[in-house]
């Protein structure tokens, strides 16, 4: 499964919850140039590498996909997902829509999930409630969630990610071979998205 979403629309705090109703998915755990926010930490949220050691990764073709995001890179090791789903494990990928994009080319046969927060406005609640990020850096944040989430529709399916209860639900339902009301291609989520971007500014 692959879960993509805007900053500040929840992802990362639903995946946590996700894992604990789940424990048997395993998380892939992405490779990323960025450095560790307060209380992370290296392997077990991402791979922290220094940007000559992405640049040599990319040359031995060692992701799954990768991506250039807010001057940082991150990418999806092949070798980890090809081990866990050889296991015979669900794997999750936590991706922009732009790896979830090379996802889809390379294995068909995935499962995306676009989350998207309830409104722009609710979403520029979260981005400022960090209070990590300068309000420079929360002005490119939000035009990047905007620009993201014009591509909910290359998805399967998008959670409205409202109440973190009932995303996770839908989340579940997903991994279950369900979730019908949640498929990109239902009328009524449909209604649902374009009033949460009617309220994007401009």
């Amino acid at each position: 499964m692959v879960l993509s979403a805007p900053s500040g629309a929840g992802k990362t705090t639903l995946v946590r919850a996700l894992m604990r109703a789940r424990p048997e998915v395993r998380f892939s755990i992405s490779y990323t140039t960025r450095p560790p926010r307060p209380g992370e930490i290296d392997g077990v949220d991402y791979h922290f590498v220094k940007p000559e050691d992405f640049t040599r990764m990319i040359g031995q073709h060692a992701f799954l996909e990768h991506a250039r995001v807010f001057d940082q890179h991150y990418g999806t090791s092949r070798s980890q997902v090809d081990a866990l789903l050889a296991a015979g494990h669900d794997v999750l990928l936590e991706i922009d829509w732009q790896g979830a994009r090379q996802i889809r080319a390379n294995a068909p046969e995935c499962c995306t999930v676009f989350i998207m927060p309830p409104s722009i406005g609710e979403l520029e609640r979260r981005l400022r409630g960090r209070g990590t990020d300068s309000e420079d850096v929360i002005g490119r944040r939000l035009g990047q969630a905007l620009e993201d989430m014009g591509h909910w529709a290359e998805f399967d399916h998008v959670i409205i990610n409202e109440r973190l209860e009932d995303a996770v639900e839908s989340l579940l339902a997903i991994l279950g071979g369900e979730g019908r009301q949640t498929q990109s291609s239902e009328p009524g989520l449909q209604e649902r998205v374009a009033a949460v971007l009617r309220d994007a500014p401009g």
